[in-house]
């Protein structure tokens, strides 16, 4: 039976990023682990789980995804070789098939050995506000351009780039041990298939300059930190006509004088005075959109924790947005004046008189106290 296609077994577009890959995986392994499924249904379930455990082997390796993109399974099932048998023509299908995983080469035009670019890592800065709205920025990368004095030849002014005698320019050279015939990159000209005789002392013969360049970057709503934006293609440039890495822009959250993000929900700490607390009322807290407005009972207590629905972040892939959470801080009042001091010691005997009916914690806490020390 033929096997179904890796983004097909996760449930994935073929652009998925590395996360939506690790989600769907995790999901799926969730539903069909052998542990969570008993009876009739464990031989099924069993089969999916390894399906989707090989899937995501394949996809969530940066070089084995590259080969099955390229490829299909061919790329990265080590029972299929290319054609012509063992000799040295189903070596080199071999070496077609499993170029991108073992070094990051596969075959160019002309046999030389063509590599893909390193893929960059950049980290952007935003602040929590940005996140939750987007927005759309410009970042300076580094990008290679053309030497302007060898027009990208690599050679010097006046001289030229030659075939290389090794590999005649194929890039490759032929080992032959016993039977076998296997193609290795040429050692003289590191699988380009040219030799360089005068380099250009403008680009060290490289025939690109590095520079730099202004990328438009936008961010969609609902991103949190640590999540990365991929740029394709705009990573370091390829060898020998490779293709390009690509940039991984990656997010981190300004720390929020306010609030502080955990998933898509927000949480703040909210002081509220003695009295406040003590006769209620209705106080006013921030949000990301606004003022919203709590009604405090009679009494509230320190760690009191009020839940306004639908005020916190609608993540990227969320259908819906977070809560708002405010935990109370009731505050205690500093630097009193006398007659403040005498006015709460009159408060204090009345308290008192009133025995444990307005300190509702008091008296259990002192009787659990009270156990403790007996």
């Amino acid at each position: 039976m033929a096997k179904r296609d890796f983004y097909e077994v996760l449930g994935v577009p073929k652009n998925a990023s590395d996360d939506e890959i690790k989600k769907a995986y995790r999901k799926l392994a969730m539903k069909y682990h052998p542990d969570r499924n008993q009876g009739d249904a464990a031989k099924g379930a069993e089969e999916k789980f390894k399906e989707a455990k090989e899937a995501y082997e394949m996809l969530s390796d940066p070089q084995k995804k590259a080969a099955y993109d390229q490829y299909g399974h061919a790329g990265v099932d080590p029972n299929m070789r290319g054609p012509g048998g063992p000799g040295a023509e189903g070596f080199a299908g071999f070496g077609e098939a499993f170029g991108d995983i073992f070094g990051g080469q596969r075959r160019g035009g002309g046999g030389r050995q063509v590599y893909r670019g390193a893929d960059l890592s950049y980290a952007m800065e935003i602040s929590l506000e940005e996140a939750a709205q987007g927005k759309e920025t410009q970042i300076r990368i580094p990008s290679w351009d053309d030497c302007e004095t060898c027009k990208g030849t690599g050679a010097k002014p006046g001289t030229s780039v030659k075939t290389c005698t090794t590999c005649h320019g194929q890039g490759v050279v032929q080992m032959r041990q016993g039977f076998f015939s296997v193609q290795q990159t040429c050692p003289h000209c590191h699988g380009s298939g040219k030799i360089i005789p005068e380099p250009c002392t403008a680009c060290s013969g490289q025939g690109k300059i590095k520079k730099q360049k202004t990328l438009e970057i936008k961010i969609p709503p609902g991103i949190d930190d640590g999540q990365r934006i991929r740029s394709t293609g705009n990573g370091e440039p390829g060898q020998n006509g490779g293709p390009a890495g690509d940039l991984y822009i990656e997010i981190r959250l300004r720390k929020h004088d306010i609030f502080e993000r955990e998933g898509d929900d927000l949480h703040c700490h909210v002081p509220v005075s003695m009295t406040t607390a003590a006769l209620g009322g209705e106080i006013d807290v921030p949000t990301l959109h606004g003022k919203a407005t709590i009604d405090l009972p009679e009494g509230t207590q320190s760690g009191k924790t009020f839940r306004l629905r639908g005020k916190g972040v609608k993540g990227v892939r969320s259908s819906y947005p977070g809560d708002l959470y405010c935990h109370i801080a009731v505050e205690t009042p500093v630097k009193l004046t006398e007659h403040q001091r005498k006015l709460l010691k009159e408060l204090d005997e009345s308290f008192k008189k009133g025995g444990h009916k307005h300190s509702p914690n008091d008296k259990g806490w002192f009787e659990k106290a009270k156990d403790f020390f007996s």
